[in-house]
């Protein structure tokens, strides 16, 4: 799986939230804190937890994306090309634009459901908050 395999790091019958973050070269981390809130919300969780937060290997250099998940406490997990696009059949948008960028149609929706496990069902599609697209999935059916 991913590096920093997401494995199962959360208690039996615990939901684990993954959030899949893309975003253009250089978002800061408070960019990326600001479109997780918006992600949590928007799904009606504003107090829910997010577990892991996972993007493409490509990303590896983003300083805002590391920086983002040491800021929340969160274990950060790479996600390869492939995982993304094995993965990225279970997603629910499409943009052209990154697809011939990044090889998927949703590297936040594609990291989320790669890192969740091949059970991991989207609670929140990709939404857009400024350079930066955040999708959240479970491992368990939303409630």
């Amino acid at each position: 799986m991913a590096c920093g395999d997401a494995g199962n790091p959360m208690g039996l019958g615990e939901t684990m939230i993954v959030a899949g973050i893309g975003c253009r070269k250089g978002a800061t981390p408070e960019e990326i804190g600001a479109a997780l809130d918006t992600a949590l919300e928007r799904a009606g969780r504003p107090l829910a937890t997010i577990d892991l937060l996972a993007t493409s290997a490509r990303k590896r250099q983003e300083e805002g994306i590391a920086a983002a998940a040491a800021a929340r406490g969160l274990r950060l997990v790479f996600v390869e090309q492939d995982e993304l696009e094995i993965a990225s059949a279970r997603g629910s948008t499409w943009s052209r634009r990154v697809l011939a960028l990044a090889g998927v149609p949703s590297v936040a929706e594609a990291a989320a459901l790669a890192a969740g496990g091949s059970k991991a069902r989207l609670i929140l599609p990709r939404i857009v908050v400024g350079p930066v697209t955040c999708a959240l999935a479970s491992d368990k059916e939303a409630p």
